[in-house]
């Protein structure tokens, strides 16, 4: 990958917004409508809050208006578009991938003021916006319903330890790329768009070099463009690494029944 690029997506001095809008123009082609359009939504909450000065009130007022006002309420279905994970297509049609969402939502409520993370609660990845020193909202940024004291314990619950002395860290930046980059890849290969997946995974292991599952994923996406060759050394570096893996054991043995000199490279 080419090491500007990587710079560029590595670095903590870009939004984590501008980081993926990088991303979907690697993958997809550049296209800014989709952020002139956060932009928009963003003075028209700027906007709807002005007149309020209580933080609590605020925020109730932020979150209202986005699920509400502009229609960002959904659920998170099965099986999304390819339209869900583009910021452009995502929000004409106000169907955004969960992860995309997320960080949407939590851009847009950073331009309005807040200080905004996500969390891990199980089961989900949820953004906490933090009111004041006491007091924060911690919501699913699917739907914009928060979760109240006895919900959150519960959650908490299914961590190990004692919950009351569970902390919430925020999710690492390189987490949620990844994260996103790794539903984008299967939706990708799912609808047969191997060149675009490919570029995903490659995204994906400049973050984390020669992850062996990744290693598989190229090998498969080589495979399917007709670069055998190089996707042979990529099916046995995730043998190699991964000998216990149910999908290793029947590439090795797949891998024992071929011969590269006698593969025919386009």
């Amino acid at each position: 990958m080419n090491e500007l690029l990587l710079s560029e997506i590595k670095s903590d001095k870009k939004e984590l917004l501008q980081v993926l809008r990088i991303i979907e123009a690697v993958i997809f082609g550049p296209d800014d409508q989709g952020y002139d359009n956060i932009k928009a939504i963003i003075e028209d909450c700027q906007q709807s809050i002005s007149d309020i000065d209580e933080p609590l009130e605020q925020a109730e007022r932020l979150i209202n208006h986005l699920y509400v006002d502009h229609l960002f309420i959904d659920t998170a279905a099965a099986n999304l578009p390819i339209g869900a994970y583009q910021l452009h297509s995502g929000l004409a049609q106000r169907e955004l991938a969960p992860t995309l969402k997320l960080i949407v939502i939590a851009h847009i409520m950073s331009a309005c003021g807040f200080e905004v993370d996500a969390v891990f609660v199980p089961k989900n990845n949820m953004i906490r916006l933090i009111c004041n020193d006491i007091y924060a909202i911690v919501f699913d940024p699917m739907t914009g319903a928060a979760l109240n004291w006895h919900e959150l314990d519960d959650r908490m619950d299914e961590l190990d330890g004692d919950p009351s002395q569970l902390d919430l860290p925020p999710i690492e930046r390189n987490s949620l790329i990844a994260q996103h980059l790794t539903a984008l890849k299967n939706i990708l290969i799912r609808e047969q768009e191997f060149d675009k997946a490919l570029k995903c995974v490659d995204i994906l292991l400049a973050l984390c070099p020669d992850d062996p599952f990744e290693r598989r994923d190229r090998g498969f996406l080589l495979h399917q463009l007709d670069c055998f060759k190089v996707a042979y050394d990529d099916y046995r570096f995730f043998v190699e690494q991964c000998p216990q893996d149910p999908a290793a054991q029947l590439l090795k043995m797949q891998l024992e029944q071929i011969t590269i000199k006698d593969t025919v490279l386009h």
